[in-house]
C-alpha cells in the first residue's frame, strides 16, 4: 500500500487543554479513525499551547547577560533573555537570530516562535516532549487496542536551503533511526556511516500537508509508512549527536586557510 498522509482540521485553542481528548474530538469531526500501525504527527506548537507555554514579553525581567545578547544580535532584550533561559548552548548568530542548542536540537532562537500568538507574546517548545508523546501513544492503545507511533513535529530551516522542512522534536512507539551500516549499495559498496533519520523523514512528509500558516491542521495521520513500531521507551539521545560530533559545527570551526 502507498504511504498516505491525512491532515486533520482542528479547532484553534487559546487556553490550556487536553491534547488526547482534542485528538479524539478532531478525529470524529474529520470522520477519520485510527488503525493499527498508524503514525500520529502533532505540531509542537499545538502541544505547547496545551501546556500554556505562551509567554507575555512584558512579564520578562531581563538580566545583564540578556542585555548583552540583545545588543550583540540586535534583538529585543526580553526575547534575548528567553533565548538564554531556553538554550543549553549559544554558538553565535546574526542580526535577529541566535544559533542555539536546546535539548540537543540546534535551532535559531532556541525554537521560540512569534507566529500563531497574539502581539507581544511568544510560544516556547513544549515541556517533556518525549513524555507527552509516550502518554498519547499509551492512551491510544488503551482506548483502541492498536499500536501507533507518535511524532511531535516542528519546522526548521536547513543550512543553505530556502524554506523550512519538518523535524521530529520527539517521538514514541516508533524506531527513530534505521541503522544502514554493514548494508551494501547498488554497486556492492559497504555502507560504513549511513543512518536513515526515519522520524525526521516522516515529520517532513506530514509537515508538508499540515502547513505553516493559518491552515489549522495540527494533527496528521501517516498511514502505511513502512516504519517499524515498538513498545520500548525511546531515549532522546537516539535521535541526536553532540555538537562536537556534528559535521557542520566541526567543519565551520575548522576554517579554510587557518
Amino acid at each position: 500500500m502507498p504511504l498516505t498522509v491525512l491532515p486533520l482540521l482542528a479547532e484553534r485553542k487559546i487556553v490550556q487543554f487536553d491534547v488526547f481528548e482534542t485528538l479524539l474530538d478532531t478525529l470524529k469531526k474529520n470522520n477519520e479513525k485510527l488503525v493499527d500501525k498508524d503514525i500520529i504527527v502533532i505540531s509542537t506548537k499545538y502541544i505547547s499551547n496545551s501546556q500554556g507555554r505562551i509567554i507575555d514579553l512584558d512579564t520578562i525581567k531581563v538580566s545583564k547577560k540578556g542585555i548583552k545578547v540583545a545588543e550583540k544580535f540586535q534583538l529585543k532584550s526580553e526575547i534575548a533573555e528567553i533565548i538564554i533561559r531556553e538554550s543549553d548552548k549559544i554558538f553565535g548568530g546574526i542580526s535577529g537570530f541566535v544559533i542555539t542548542s536546546a535539548d540537543n536540537i540546534m535551532a535559531p532562537n532556541a525554537g521560540i516562535d512569534k507566529s500563531n500568538t497574539k502581539m507581544g507574546k511568544i510560544i516556547l517548545y513544549p515541556k517533556d516532549p518525549y513524555l507527552i508523546a509516550e502518554q498519547i501513544r499509551r492512551k491510544v492503545f488503551l482506548k483502541f487496542l492498536i499500536h501507533v507511533g507518535v511524532i511531535l513535529v516542528d519546522s526548521r530551516l536547513m543550512p543553505v536551503r530556502v524554506g523550512t522542512s519538518g523535524i521530529a522534536v520527539a517521538c514514541a512507539g516508533i524506531e527513530p533511526v534505521l541503522d544502514m551500516r554493514a548494508k551494501r549499495d547498488l554497486d556492492g559498496n559497504l555502507l560504513k556511516v549511513t543512518f536513515q533519520a526515519v522520524v525526521d523523514n516522516i515529520a517532513t512528509i506530514a509537515n508538508h500537508k499540515m502547513g505553516e500558516g493559518a491552515e489549522l491542521k495540527p494533527f496528521a495521520i501517516v498511514r502505511d509508512s513502512g516504519a517499524r513500531l515498538t513498545d520500548r521507551k525511546i531515549n532522546p539521545n537516539e535521535m541526536t549527536i553532540s555538537p562536537d560530533q556534528c559535521v557542520y559545527v566541526r567543519g565551520l570551526k575548522n576554517k579554510f586557510g587557518n
